[in-house]
C-alpha cells in the first residue's frame, strides 16, 4: 500500500521536527527580552537536541529490547501528529507560544503512538520518556504564554 510508512520514514520526520522545535526557540530564545524566557528557551533547545539524538540512535538501531525494525510499516495516522503549521515572522509572540504548545502537545501525541506500538522494553519506555518531556515543554510554552498574552499590569 503507498500510504503505508515504515518506522524509518517515521522516525526522519520526527527528528526534521525535533530540529524544527530547536530553531524555533533558538530564535525565539534570541528574541526574548526577559532572562527567565531565554533561559527556558535555551534549555527546550537542549531538550530537543537530546530528542534528536534518542531518535538518530534508534534509526541507526542502536536501541535495546523492543525496537522495531527499520522498515517495519506503521499506520500512517501516527505521521499525521507531526503535520503541523509553520511559524512565520508576521505572526504575533502569544500566537507563536500556541502554536508552540500545539506543536509539542502533538509530539506528545505522536510518541505515545509510537510506543503503543513497541513491545515492552528499553524502546518503549524511552519513547513513554519523550512523550511526558514533550508535555513537560508545552506546560513550559503555555507559560510563557501567560505570561505574554496576560502581562501583569502596574499596580494590578
Amino acid at each position: 500500500m503507498g500510504s503505508e510508512l515504515t518506522v524509518h520514514d517515521v522516525l526522519a520526520r520526527a527528528i526534521q521536527k525535533e530540529i524544527d522545535s530547536q530553531r524555533l526557540y533558538a530564535d525565539l530564545g534570541q528574541k526574548a527580552r526577559d532572562d527567565a524566557a531565554k533561559y527556558a528557551f535555551s534549555d527546550l533547545v537542549k531538550q530537543e537536541q537530546g530528542h534528536q539524538r534518542l531518535l538518530e540512535r534508534y534509526l541507526r538501531g542502536e536501541l535495546g529490547a523492543g525496537a522495531l525494525a527499520a522498515g517495519h510499516a506503521v499506520d500512517y495516522k501516527i505521521a499525521e501528529h507531526l503535520d503541523q503549521p509553520e511559524i512565520t515572522p508576521q505572526m504575533k509572540l502569544d500566537q507563536v507560544f500556541l502554536l508552540a504548545s500545539r506543536r509539542e502537545k502533538a509530539a506528545h501525541d505522536f510518541y505515545l503512538g509510537l510506543a503503543s506500538l513497541h513491545p515492552a522494553g528499553e524502546a518503549k519506555r524511552l519513547i513513554e520518556g519523550l512523550a511526558e518531556q514533550e508535555l513537560q515543554h508545552k506546560r513550559r510554552v503555555e507559560s510563557l504564554y501567560t505570561d505574554v498574552a496576560f502581562p501583569q499590569l502596574d499596580g494590578g
